[in-house]
């Protein structure tokens, strides 16, 4: 299976002091999603988590939305997937359930995908709304104060991050700010599916009555993969996109930008947080 971390020698350069040492880097490989032995989709990650990975990404396409709806996951042997080659830990296979529709034909794609942007070509407003699963929930009621303690918590559960400086994260956290679950990626949007493809694993979807918190920004795909999910809360610590934003307002999903410490913008969904009383523009 890939490494999580490598080890690579660098060539060091401080206040004019050259010295050469070991740096931890991030790993990164591709990953080949299959259901029912048909290719899906390609993501590059950071491998761990796997399954989870995959599992969270079809629960964002439509495909999924309970652990029943699984009947087995494996990787692949090979770097093809031929059998008995070596295996390769870059090819997952997800075998549906008895039942269970297979993905539409406009799913199945090959997409080589950056590990910044997630599935580009599939996002749209039309395709959340014909395969979300749950409407929007109440969810949870929030204060200022425990949203804005949340990335510190996120920030301090990154244990690979320490090392390498080089993944982002995705926290999942009850209304009272207790830490859930959180996952590691060198893609942002892979760290969400593999929070999500945990709690489907788990039989907890969908996801009401949780927050949602990412290191970075809040792009279309991780509002959709929110939306898909059930959660209600997603909170970033940069900015949000326009499209982003108006899926959030069409969705019902509390979105929170640019959260730091006691600053925040709410985009949408306002009504979920005990906000101050309100000041000028």
């Amino acid at each position: 299976m890939g490494r999580v971390t490598e080890r690579r020698r660098v060539v060091r350069i401080r206040d004019g002091v050259v010295s050469e040492r070991a740096d931890t880097l991030v790993g990164e490989e591709p990953m080949e999603i299959r259901v029912n032995g048909t290719s899906l989709a390609i993501t590059m990650r950071t491998p761990g988590d796997d399954f989870a990975l995959a599992s969270g990404f079809l629960v964002s396409e439509g495909v999924l939305g309970r652990s029943d709806e699984v009947s087995r996951i494996a990787y692949c042997a090979g770097a093809d997937g031929t059998p008995g080659a070596a295996n390769s830990y870059n090819i997952v296979d997800v075998r549906l359930a008895e039942g269970v529709p297979d993905p539409e034909a406009a799913l199945r794609r090959h997409v080589y995908t950056t590990s910044s942007c997630g599935l580009c070509g599939k996002a749209s407003l039309d395709a959340v709304r014909t395969t979300a699963r749950w409407p929007a929930a109440p969810g949870p009621r929030l204060s200022t104060e425990v949203l804005g303690a949340l990335p510190d918590r996120l920030r301090a559960a990154q244990r690979i991050f320490d090392r390498t400086g080089g993944l982002h994260a995705a926290g999942l956290f009850a209304a009272d700010g207790r830490l859930l679950d959180v996952r590691e990626d060198v893609g942002r949007h892979n760290a969400v599916d593999k929070v999500v493809g945990r709690a489907l694993r788990d039989g907890l979807l969908p996801l009401n009555d949780t927050v949602l918190v990412v290191s970075g920004r809040a792009s279309f795909e991780l509002v959709q993969k929110a939306v898909m999910a059930g959660i209600s809360v997603l909170a970033a610590v940069s900015a949000p996109s326009s499209l982003a934003v108006g899926l959030a307002e069409e969705a019902g999903l509390t979105l929170v930008g640019f959260l730091r410490g006691t600053s925040m913008n709410v985009y949408a969904g306002a009504q979920r947080l005990s906000l101050p009383s309100t000041g000028g523009s």
